[in-house]
């Protein structure tokens, strides 16, 4: 994977003391690379704004957020999908445009733009001729 994002896959991480009843889990994604920027997709189904927090902090990409049952009082036969909180954290590298990063969320697909930085995008060099 590019040195410009790096994925914290939790192999040397201690996991966290669980303190409350509510399932978590973490949620996929997908990341692309073009000339000019990252593009990360997510699957978040039945995410909605309200409940979705992305920050960027100490060259981290923050990913948290609920998806709230699907329904209630009914008895579920089988659940592949998440329910509850879910985290997902990725190492930002200074390749990044860190102030010009955006998010949007549609048809529970979270898409997130890392635009690189100028000195790292690739550029045609003239070719002059005498």
């Amino acid at each position: 994977m590019s040195d410009i994002i790096k994925q914290e896959t939790g192999a040397n991480i201690t996991p966290a003391e669980r303190t409350r009843d509510n399932p978590t889990f973490t949620p996929r994604f997908d990341i692309f690379e073009k000339d000019d920027e990252l593009i990360l997709w997510g699957d978040l189904p039945g995410v909605s704004a309200e409940n979705l927090n992305i920050d960027f902090e100490k060259k981290e990409l923050t990913i948290h957020g609920r998806v709230m049952p699907r329904s209630s009082g009914t008895q579920c036969l089988m659940a592949e999908y998440g329910v509850g909180d879910f985290y997902r954290t990725f190492a930002i590298g200074e390749s990044i445009d860190t102030e010009k990063i955006s998010a949007e969320l549609k048809n529970g697909v979270l898409t997130l733009h890392l635009p690189k930085t100028e000195a790292v995008k690739p550029r045609k060099i003239a070719v002059t001729a005498d």
